[in-house]
Parts: structure tokens; sequence; C-alpha cells
């Protein structure tokens, strides 16, 4: 827009783009309408040739894109140290495996009876430099970059192979990606490496956020067929925080269903929660479909989930996320001289057993 005052002249252009695309488009029926997120960056504030003007409106666009549609944000200079630590951070990801820093740690899952039945594996990344990366920064750089094809192939093949090496035959949930419904053949992948590490596939279960069914649910539902036709299980992660999960789990029989922690947090003070954990309860009991309630670390919590025969529990109160050498006895391992994390303690408020101690 040479000539034109700036950036009153850039978001004069902002806007009319967006009414350009505001109108609603008949495309077939209903009709449909575009939402739009623009960043911008004016030359030569933001940069005196073509790279770095579109690297910066890239950075812009980013943070549009973070915080809601149809929204416009212009270049700051603090965006762009974001950026370039974000890209140096991918960079440093991509090479995370080989050099050994990606661990798994792993989260018991046990009946109120205080009997473990699981584990859930998450991943760790001890950068060498950084120190411990959270698993919230890295998963959705992984997604956004599409590493996340990789490190999840890698999540996948640990899991199984540890969950093999286990004396007891515990079973081991693992989160999938929905970047892994889009690209690549997941069952066939699951397949291979159930054959490569010997796990029997009833022991693997796969966990799903409703986010996989909404992007391409016809795609998603049939690659969802192939993995339980495996004789994987297939269990619905974060149950009750989207808009469609009842009308999902009348598309696909499910295995399990998980309870979100933010429900299970609020029980004690938030009357909406516990009316919805109930529910999902009761609906899992309707549907002989398991309930695994998420995030429990009170006694408090404990007893309503148990008032109400749910059907599993996982949180601090059995056990923090750890390594399995953690575990060991959990999992069937003698270690001599040791300690086990999981021991059975008795409630005397409720007469339940819970199996795991606060890993503190």
């Amino acid at each position: 827009m040479c000539g034109v005052a700036q950036p009153s002249g850039a978001e004069d252009l902002t806007r009319r783009i967006q009414q350009a695309f505001a109108a609603h488009l008949a495309v077939h029926r209903p009709s449909v309408r575009v939402a739009m997120s623009i960043g911008v960056a004016i030359y030569p504030d933001d940069g005196r040739d073509l790279s770095t003007l579109l690297a910066n409106a890239d950075a812009a666009l980013y943070r549009a894109k973070r915080e809601g549609r149809d929204t416009v944000r212009f270049f700051a200079p603090e965006m762009d140290a974001r950026v370039r630590e974000r890209r140096l951070l991918q960079h440093d990801l991509k090479y995370a495996i080989e050099r050994g820093e990606m661990h798994l740690h792993y989260q018991p899952q046990a009946r109120l009876d205080g009997q473990i039945v699981g584990f859930e594996a998450l991943a760790r990344w001890e950068h060498s430099q950084r120190g411990l990366v959270p698993p919230n920064v890295f998963i959705p750089l992984a997604e956004d970059s599409g590493l996340i094809l990789l490190l999840g192939e890698w999540i996948l093949r640990e899991a199984c192979r540890e969950a093999a090496s286990w004396p007891k035959k515990l079973r081991v949930s693992v989160n999938l990606s929905p970047v892994q419904f889009q690209h690549g053949d997941l069952p066939t992948l699951v397949h291979q490496i159930l054959l490569d590490t010997g796990l029997s596939p009833s022991r693997l279960e796969l966990e799903i956020t409703e986010s996989v069914l909404i992007d391409d649910f016809k795609r998603a539902v049939a690659v969802l067929r192939r993995l339980k036709s495996l004789g994987v299980r297939i269990a619905m992660d974060d149950f009750g925080t989207g808009y469609s999960s009842l009308s999902y789990l009348q598309s696909f029989p499910f295995d399990r269903m998980k309870i979100d922690q933010a429900f299970i947090t609020k029980l004690a003070d938030n009357l909406q929660s516990a009316a919805i954990t109930k529910a999902i309860i009761g609906l899992g009991r309707s549907l002989s479909l398991p309930v695994t309630a998420e995030g429990v670390e009170t006694e408090e919590q404990l007893r309503f989930l148990a008032a109400e025969a749910c059907d599993e529990i996982q949180g601090y109160l059995i056990g923090r996320p750890l390594p399995i050498f953690d575990y060991a006895e959990a999992v069937g391992w003698e270690r001599p001289g040791s300690v086990s994390q999981v021991r059975p303690r008795e409630k005397a408020a409720h007469g339940i057993m819970v199996g795991g101690s606060r890993a503190l």
C-alpha cells in the first residue's frame, strides 16, 4: 500500500478484507461462513526486506490465531523474540528423541478397591540445556510442526515395549493426537508396533479427545473402527468438555469414558461439577461403559466417587506420573531392599482400600 499513511492504511485494508469474507457463502446447503485471522507487518518499521516482513507478519498471524477467530494483530518486537524462541525449541524437539532427551512417565489407574489395573504413558522432555520442558509447551509445538507424527510413534512404541515386559498383564494407555488421524496409516502403524513389541492388543488402550472427531468425522471413525478391529481398546478422554460428546458415543462403540479433571477438581465447591460428574457416571452405567475419573487428589473426591460407584480413578491420590521403575511392585517386579511407591492403605472413613501412596 504505497503512498498511504501507516498503520491506519493497513487497518483500513484489514477491515475491508474481513468485510469481504463476512458474508455467508452458499456451498451446497447450509451456507457457511469463513473465519479469518490476519497478521500484519509494515515496511520499513517491521522489516526492510521481503523475508523479514513475511517472517514478522507470520509471527503476528500466529498471535492472532492463538487469540481467537476473526482477529487482526500487528507485529510487535516482542513477537519476534517469541517466534525465534519457538523456532529454536522446535529445532531441538526434532532431535530430542535421538539425543535421548525424551522419556515416558507412567501414572497408575486403579479400581476403587485399590487394585492397580493399568498405567497411562505420558511423555516428558528433559532438555539438555533448558531442563524439563512442560508437555503443554512441547506437545502443541509438535502438533503445529508435524513432529507429532515422529513423537507419537516413539511414545506408542516405547509404551508398548515397556508394558510387554511387565510380569503383571496390566493395560497401558496412550494418548493419540488429531494430527495422527489426519496423516499416514495409523492402524497399520499400531498393528506393526504390536507385532514388533509382542504386546497383546487387549492390553493397549488408545485415548482420544473429541477434537479427533471434529475435523473429519468420517475418516476418524473409519480409523477408529480399524484400530478396534485389531483388538485394542478405545477411550474417550476429557469427556464432558466438548460440544458433541454424547453424539459421538452414539456413533462409535467406545470402551471407556474418562471424566475430565476439571470437573473432579471442583466437586467440593461447585454443584454443577458434581451434577455433571454424577450424570457421566450414570450414563456409563446405563451404557455398560466403564468410567475413569481423572485428577483425583483428595479423600473427599474419592468418597464422592465411591458413593456414585465410579469404576476407576486416576490422580495424585493414587500416584504421580513417574518412571515405571518407581512402580516396580505394581507391575510385578521385585526390587530387593526398596520400598514400593504403590502400596495399599485402608481408608477407614469409607472402608475402601486404595492402592497407591502419594508420591510427593
